[in-house]
């Protein structure tokens, strides 16, 4: 049987009708069975079909991590629909932009992002409905409380036609142009991505999972794996440290997920006391690199519960994996732990040359994979999509090297990336903004080393001649236009930049001061 016979929607029905009486979510207090989670998400998929959404259909998500954010993931995966989800960080530009390149129908957003949505709601000709995640009395006009939406349907199973090859989700990343490109999964790629999650994940039917970071995001994937399994998920609007630690120690957190610069805080926060975690058995990171030397105090702290994952939106979240055992303080093996470990079970690695040519074992070269699920396409961007997937390869725009093992170590990115706090943020994007700004004559933007954030966004920047510049003025311009994690931590004033030979502004130069100690290139 293959995964278009066994559509998402029935995987997940056949786990909530099995596990009815456990607890699947727990959020602020508020704690959600999986015969509740069933009941609910069949009345968003009735509410959404009765407005018109049917296979292939776009239905965005602008919440922060919330209860009603996993009803309506879970609705729109029963009536067929494609889910649009948006990062709670993004900006009013962003925002509309995949809005509308989207074509989405039907937008869920919480009470943060009302005032937003309805300056922007009649540039969204398409956009036919607005469900406001509320009090049934706060929302704007047009909208439609979310008490309104699904609270009166029908709670049974919908009647889904559609196929495996129809889009389930289209995740927006960030692009060199500075506009978001929309990335397009099947609902069969989703499932084979679940069950690679399940897999690599060693994911067992007692796990309490701990998510803290964005749901749009990589934390998505490992929820959807465990509803999958039936596990208990314990789920926070945003990440505090002490909180984090107050899960593990009073709520048995089995599984949680952090991106490094999480992790250091939550060491940090512990300062030399040793609490019981004795049921913790994975902490799972990623989305940056992470330090070898912060990687020995978690160990030390929490033991071998470490596993690493490597992947992109393109192919989610599982390229590569470091695993439990490979984080070890053996000084024969320690090396390994400045890896993001071997290719998963399903996919291929390899690393290739300028022209596409496989390099030797040893030698840098583009990381380059092949996964059941990769990305069928950008969307509506045929050029893009052409330049990433040859001949089933995904070009990630990384550099690396393989060993002889066959464990990958990130050395670089061909991409004009800032990876900051787990974070993807391209250059081009914030010097766009600066230099929008009427005293910039010139502006670069690279990422700088920093001990907790991995790399901070930092511009330098060439003043118009005669004008005097300040740090202030600049971070309130960018205020305006860039979303918070986008904004420069630094800004460095220069009378002129580096050039190449093609007389392009030379980053290498620019970066060499602040990474020569580094080892490589990212952090």
């Amino acid at each position: 049987m293959s995964f278009s016979q066994l559509p998402l929607k029935d995987i997940y029905k056949n786990v909530f009708s099995k596990n009815r009486g456990k607890v699947a979510l727990v959020f602020e207090k508020k704690t959600v069975t999986y015969g509740e989670l069933l009941k609910s998400s069949n009345r968003v998929s009735h509410a959404l079909m009765r407005r018109g959404i049917k296979a292939n259909s776009r239905v965005a998500l602008l919440m922060s991590n919330c209860v009603e954010y996993v009803i309506s993931d879970m609705g729109i995966i029963q009536a067929g629909a494609a889910k649009v989800p948006l990062n709670d960080m993004l900006g009013e530009k962003e925002i509309l932009h995949i809005l509308k390149h989207s074509n989405t129908k039907v937008l869920i957003v919480d009470r943060a992002f009302y005032e937003m949505i309805e300056k922007i709601k009649n540039e969204l000709p398409e956009m036919e409905t607005i469900v406001a995640v509320g009090s049934q009395e706060d929302h704007p006009d047009g909208f439609i409380s979310w008490e309104e939406f699904q609270g009166f349907e029908s709670e049974n199973d919908v009647e889904e036609i559609g196929s495996g090859q129809d889009i389930a989700v289209i995740m927006y990343t960030g692009g060199t142009t500075g506009l978001p490109k929309g990335v397009v999964h099947t609902k069969e790629n989703i499932a084979v991505n679940l069950l690679s999650h399940i897999i690599e994940l060693c994911l067992n039917d007692d796990e309490k999972i701990l998510l803290t970071t964005p749901l749009p995001h990589s934390a998505g994937f490992v929820l959807a794996a465990g509803l999958a399994k039936g596990a208990t998920h314990f789920i926070e609007k945003k990440f505090d440290p002490q909180l984090v630690l107050n899960h593990l120690e009073q709520n048995q957190i089995t599984l949680t997920f952090m991106v490094p610069t999480m992790i250091y805080r939550v060491i940090d926060t512990l300062n030399d006391r040793r609490p019981n975690f004795s049921n913790l058995r994975t902490i799972l990171y990623g989305a940056a690199p992470i330090t070898v030397e912060r990687l020995k105090q978690g160990l030390d702290i929490f033991g071998p519960v470490f596993t690493q994952l490597f992947g992109q939106s393109e192919a989610p979240n599982f390229i590569s994996r470091l695993k439990k055992s490979d984080h070890s303080l053996d000084p024969a093996n320690e090396k390994r732990l400045r890896s993001c470990g071997q290719p998963v079970l399903m996919a291929q690695i390899r690393i290739v040359d300028e022209s596409g040519k496989r390099v030797p074992h040893g030698t840098e070269g583009e990381i380059i994979a092949k996964t059941p699920y990769t990305m069928i396409c950008y969307h509506e961007a045929k050029d893009k999509t052409e330049e990433t997937v040859k001949d089933g390869w995904l070009y990630t725009g990384d550099v690396g090297m393989m060993d002889d093992d066959g464990y990958i170590y990130l050395l670089d990115r061909k991409k004009d990336m800032i990876i900051s706090g787990g974070l993807n943020v391209y250059t081009s994007e914030v010097e766009n903004v600066i230099q929008q700004y009427p005293d910039v004559s010139q502006v670069a933007v690279i990422g700088i080393p920093h001990s907790d954030w991995g790399e901070v966004v930092s511009a330098i920047i060439v003043p118009v001649n005669g004008v005097t510049l300040t740090e202030e003025k600049i971070q309130n311009f960018c205020v305006q236009h860039l979303a918070k994690y986008k904004r420069p931590k630094n800004i460095i004033f220069m009378d002129s930049l580096p050039l190449t030979p093609y007389g392009k502004i030379d980053k290498k130069v620019l970066r060499q001061p602040y990474w020569e100690k580094a080892g490589r290139n990212i952090n």
